[in-house]
């Protein structure tokens, strides 16, 4: 299944008419033209303010955005003839918007109310202010027109960090997830996951309708989440911060043992953080799962646990002359085993390690 998204051109539309009867759009409107248009769709997030097609200069505008009548445009409009409106409407309703937007509960100009119905572009009035409106406008469209996919997967907030559980089928990504409830996280999303983008780059996730705070565990059959632990188990919606591929290996392949490769997914062309995890028998993936979460917690604070790790050792190396007289690189001396008897020396019982001789001219 197919993690990125699709071309600009394949994002979904809303049309007017939804728009205008969605009760998550919450901002009041009243249509005053161009009720034959409702049909249109708007494919694009942002809006467009349209001073300049007022005045013939066309170029740029795109009729798939909402085009906002602000005050600076509606007192423009207010001050031109009645002529110089009826050009002005000409050039604004030509273009075919999708929408045209009026703020502030202006009364629109009766030749920009007939161009709009005969070119049968939808013209609706707010009593809101232009900023209000652009910005409840840009939250609800950058909701519905967001770029989305399907992920075959397993979705948990674990530590406030959203765990996207990846592997092949009967992995254990839903027992895994199970197990994390009990724990007292609580599941997002079970087999099917809705990933939406949302700016400044960020994914989110959330459960299909019917899913909703139900998971499939084998041999039980579907459990209702919600309704065995409480509302506090589960949760709508949540954004994806790490994604956990679940894998079988045997114990010759290899392996990342210092965790240092950046390892990342792209999911709706944001790149997120990956680690692999190996299933084998007997193996706490659960409380594994639980360390990558409280990890990445620490990594996104400014901590990063296998970076610090290896450049302790980096800085541990030493040039120290062999027998030969060559200079060598070598690493801090290990430890010295225990002795069978109860002698130790004075290094071995955690005393001061003897002074060390470095070579002239060298740190």
């Amino acid at each position: 299944m197919s993690e990125r998204a699709g071309p600009p051109s394949s994002r979904p539309g809303i049309s007017i008419r939804e728009l205008l009867a969605d009760p998550e759009f919450t901002l009041a409107t009243e249509l005053v033209a161009g009720e034959n248009g409702v049909g249109r769709l708007i494919r694009h997030p942002r809006i467009q303010k349209s001073g300049l097609v007022l005045v013939g200069h066309t170029h740029g505008l795109v009729p798939e955005r909402v085009q906002i009548l602000g005050k600076t445009e509606l007192s423009y409009i207010e001050a031109l003839a009645p002529e110089q409106q009826i050009e002005a409407a000409a050039h604004l309703f030509s273009l075919n918007p999708a929408l045209v937007l009026v703020t502030r509960g202006v009364r629109v100009p009766p030749p920009f109310i007939e161009a709009a119905n005969r070119s049968s572009t939808p013209v609706v009035v707010s009593r809101e202010e232009t900023s209000t409106a652009i910005s409840t406008l840009h939250g609800y469209l950058d909701d519905r027109l967001a770029p989305r996919t399907r992920i075959h997967g397993v979705l948990v907030d674990v530590f406030e960090i959203g765990v996207l559980l990846l592997g092949k089928s009967g992995i254990g990504k839903s027992e895994c997830a199970l197990d994390l409830v009990q724990r007292g996280h609580r599941l997002v999303a079970d087999d099917v996951v809705d990933c939406d983008y949302q700016p400044p780059g960020m994914v989110f996730g959330q459960a299909a309708a019917l899913l909703r705070h139900h998971i499939e565990v084998r041999g039980l059959g579907i459990l209702d989440v919600k309704e065995l632990f409480g509302i506090t188990a589960i949760r709508e919606r949540k954004r994806v911060d790490l994604v956990v591929q679940l894998e079988e290996r045997t114990a010759d392949e290899a392996i990342d043992r210092l965790g240092v490769d950046g390892r990342t997914r792209e999911i709706l062309t944001v790149p997120v953080r990956e680690v692999v995890l190996i299933v084998r028998p007997g193996r706490n993936t659960s409380s594994i799962i639980e360390m990558a979460a409280r990890n990445e917690l620490l990594r996104v604070s400014g901590t990063d646990s296998s970076n610090a790790f290896v450049n302790r050792i980096d800085q541990s190396l030493v040039r120290r002359p062999n027998e030969s007289g060559s200079m060598a690189a070598i690493v801090a001396p290990a430890p010295h085993p225990v002795r069978p008897t109860a002698t130790r020396t004075l290094f071995e019982s955690g005393g001061p390690p003897p002074p060390r001789t470095f070579d002239k001219g060298k740190p």
